[in-house]
């Protein structure tokens, strides 16, 4: 079981705001154009939200069609390399797979990270703000635009 104390510091409501309000550019990890799997209808609400979506699904990228009206790319290396500033990296992924692309999000210089609801990983979230990388985890950006009532 997770300590309340980690908890309170993956859910921060100041660190949730500010890359809620403070970003606009998020990459997606797992966003392809499979409309059913969880990432597509988050994606589309980034957008509606006025973020730029960057998927990054190594299927999506060699298929080379557009997802939901953005480039999709293998990696987040090959999306910084192309794109410049990601703001923020948003993973879809099962937790044992997810802390490789906190640590690639702190490698590219990415601005923050969030976990999806359900995806947990506790020595990540510690490697990735001890690197001064906020970190945002178990929860989803369209359950705290709502908890906002935005």
């Amino acid at each position: 079981m997770f300590s309340t104390d980690m908890t309170e510091q993956w859910l921060d409501p100041k660190t949730i705001d500010h890359l809620l309000d403070d970003t606009e550019t998020w990459a997606v990890v797992g966003l392809s154009n499979d409309a059913g799997r969880a990432a597509h209808p988050v994606a589309r609400m980034l957008q509606a939200k006025g973020k730029r979506i960057i998927p990054i699904h190594p299927g999506a990228a060699a298929e080379g069609e557009e997802v939901l009206g953005e480039k999709p790319y293998a990696t987040l290396a090959d999306a910084a390399a192309e794109v410049g500033t990601i703001d923020v990296v948003d993973v879809f992924r099962r937790s044992e797979a997810a802390g490789e692309f906190a640590d690639q999000a702190v490698e590219i210089g990415a601005g923050g990270v969030w976990f999806q609801l359900g995806v947990v990983d506790e020595q990540a979230f510690r490697r990735t703000t001890d690197a001064g990388v906020p970190m945002v985890m178990d929860t989803c950006p369209a359950i705290q635009w709502g908890r906002r009532g935005d």
